[in-house]
């Protein structure tokens, strides 16, 4: 079961770098002298190699503006109403008609069977099996019903992704679609599938909220001064060593005296790359549709004798009746004369 839609068809808008947006990030190689322009602290930050760099500052909706029909969406997924109302095709019901042929298991069959059931168990003996005497073999039919229900549900949120001089399909271009509106096809049916897809005239370009459209941010090690103090000396440049049955005071061979060490995080900028924009300092916006395909399988097995269900639907068997469309219909009945009943779903 699926659902159709119609196609649009859209052309974005290449968008420029904007004057003013983003600042070239410095060199990556170290430094003697931070470049960092900012606030810093009076005094160097000890050398801590777990420190970790803070999360992203949480962005704004205020200053995006409204696109027609997507008012409420926000940045976490919403799930939408489902799709208009459309013409359902619901198919006949018909029996199933295809021909089966019931094999005949022969006593030899029976036996074999057997012997490869007690050969999987190491404590069974199979001299019963060699010498069982069969009265009677009485064949039984089962049916196992499979119904795959394939369905499809779309959501919306705000995204965001650096802007490297990708096109930028704006709301100058027309107004955006409706969610239900973008046509959009699984690789496969029956499959599951996860789908990402800008919604067309939704785009924006932004100055970066993470780090005020510079490109980078204070390094959240050294805290801007490039530098951090040396924790072998605590800071003092010598180290007390013992040779000799007396004590030393020598220069610290970890920061060379200085009792300061380079940052390596920064490598001696003071300032890191801002993870949001990727140093770009500006943010393209936009409407992000996701679509989960998901096949929803049920099964039923009808079976007259006290076999588990499960062996039931683990068997191959033969296909006795197969229908696709759009929306299936009732199964009325199986031919009588070859099979068992079979209830109605």
């Amino acid at each position: 079961q699926h659902v159709t839609f119609s196609a649009m068809s859209y052309a974005p808008l290449t968008g420029g770098q904007q004057a003013g947006y983003g600042a070239a990030y410095p060199g990556q190689g170290p430094v003697d002298a931070p470049s960092f322009q900012g606030d810093t602290p009076g005094e160097d930050a000890a050398e801590n190699e777990n420190a970790q760099a803070p999360a992203s500052t949480a962005p704004s909706l205020d200053h995006v503006e409204a696109v027609a029909g997507y008012e409420g969406v926000g940045f976490n997924a919403g799930a939408l109403a489902p799709p208009p109302t459309y013409a359902q095709t619901v198919g006949q019901q018909t029996a199933a008609t295809q021909a089966v042929t019931v094999p005949r298991v022969t006593e030899q069959q029976a036996r074999e069977a057997l012997l490869d059931h007690v050969s999987q168990n190491c404590c069974y003996g199979k001299g019963a099996a060699q010498e069982l005497v069969f009265t009677s073999i009485e064949p039984s039919s089962a049916f196992h019903y499979t119904l795959e229900t394939y369905g499809e549900s779309r959501t919306t949120a705000w995204a965001m992704e650096p802007f490297i001089g990708q096109p930028l399909d704006t709301a100058m271009n027309g107004p955006a679609p409706k969610p239900w509106d973008i046509i959009a096809q699984p690789m496969a049916l029956f499959s599951n599938e996860t789908r990402h897809i800008e919604i067309p005239h939704t785009a924006s370009l932004k100055p970066c909220h993470n780090c005020f459209a510079r490109g980078y941010n204070r390094c959240y090690h050294c805290h801007g001064r490039g530098r951090v103090r040396c924790n072998s000396c605590g800071g003092s440049g010598h180290d007390w060593v013992h040779r000799d049955g007396q004590r030393h005071r020598e220069r610290c061979t970890w920061c060379h005296g200085s009792g300061r060490k380079r940052c390596y995080v920064c490598h001696g900028h003071g300032q890191v790359g801002c993870t949001v924009c990727d140093r770009q300092g500006q943010l393209k916006w936009f409407i992000r549709l996701t679509i989960t395909w998901q096949n929803h399988k049920s099964d039923h097995v009808v079976e007259r004798t006290s076999l588990p269900g499960e062996l039931i639907a683990g068997a191959q068997g033969q296909l006795a009746f197969r229908d696709e469309q759009i929306r299936v219909a009732q199964i009325l009945q199986l031919s009588r004369a070859q099979y068992a009943p079979v209830p109605h779903f």
